[in-house]
C-alpha cells in the first residue's frame, strides 16, 4: 500500500493514542470513498490524518509515545472526554460567530428594506398628490360649461332648422315673385277678341 495511507493502529501508535481514540474522530470524516488495505483494515490518507491531528492539537499538544504509554485508561478517557468537550466549546464558539455575522447581515438586508419601502411610500404620496391635482384641473375644465355632444347637437339640429325655415321662406317668397309676373305678363299680353268671351 502507499506510503501516504495508515491505519488507525499506526496513526495512533504514532500520535500516542489508543485506538479508540482515534476511532471516535474518525466518525467526523466523510464516509464516502472509504479506503481499506489488502486484509480489510480501514486506511486513513493524508488529508484525513491531518484532519485528526488538527483536531487532536486544538485540544491539546501530543504528549510523546513513552508518556502516554505510562497513563492509566482511565486518564486517557478524562483526556479524551476534555478534549472532546474543549473541541465541542471550540465548535460552539465558531457557531457563535456565524451566527453573530449572519445576525449582522440580517440588521442590514432589514435597513437596506426599510430604506426601499420608505422611498416606495413617498413615490407613492407624489403619485397621489399628483392625481389630486389633475383631477381638480379636469373638474376646473368640466366647469368652464364646455359643450356636450348633446347640446352641440341640439345647437346644430336649430341651426338647420333655422336654415331650412329661411329657405322655405326664400322659397315662398320666389313662387309668388313668379305669381306676380306670370300675373303682369297676363295683362301685358294682347287680348284676342274670341278670347274676351271665355273669360
Amino acid at each position: 500500500m502507499n506510503e501516504n495511507y495508515k491505519t488507525i493502529k499506526e496513526l495512533a501508535d504514532e500520535l500516542g493514542l489508543a485506538k479508540q481514540t482515534v476511532q471516535y474522530h474518525i466518525k467526523f470524516l466523510p464516509t464516502e470513498n472509504r479506503q481499506k488495505n489488502n486484509s480489510g483494515s480501514i486506511v486513513l490518507n493524508l488529508e484525513e490524518q491531518k484532519f485528526i491531528k488538527k483536531r487532536l492539537t486544538k485540544i491539546k499538544k501530543v504528549q510523546p509515545t513513552e508518556n502516554r504509554q505510562k497513563t492509566d485508561r482511565k486518564s486517557t478517557k478524562k483526556n479524551e472526554e476534555l478534549s472532546v468537550n474543549s473541541l465541542l466549546l471550540e465548535q460552539i464558539k465558531d457557531l457563535k460567530n456565524n451566527r453573530d455575522k449572519q445576525l449582522e447581515n440580517k440588521d442590514k438586508q432589514l435597513l437596506q428594506m426599510q430604506n426601499l419601502l420608505d422611498q416606495q411610500q413617498r413615490l407613492a404620496l407624489q403619485d397621489k398628490k399628483l392625481l389630486d391635482e389633475y383631477k381638480s384641473e379636469i373638474n376646473d375644465l368640466k366647469a368652464l360649461k364646455m359643450p356636450t355632444q348633446e347640446t352641440e347637437f341640439k345647437h346644430l339640429d336649430n341651426q338647420y332648422k333655422d336654415e331650412v325655415n329661411a329657405l322655405k321662406e326664400k322659397l315662398e317668397n320666389l313662387q309668388e315673385q313668379i305669381k306676380d309676373q306670370k300675373r303682369i305678363e297676363e295683362q301685358e299680353k294682347p287680348r284676342k277678341w274670341w278670347g274676351l268671351w271665355r273669360k
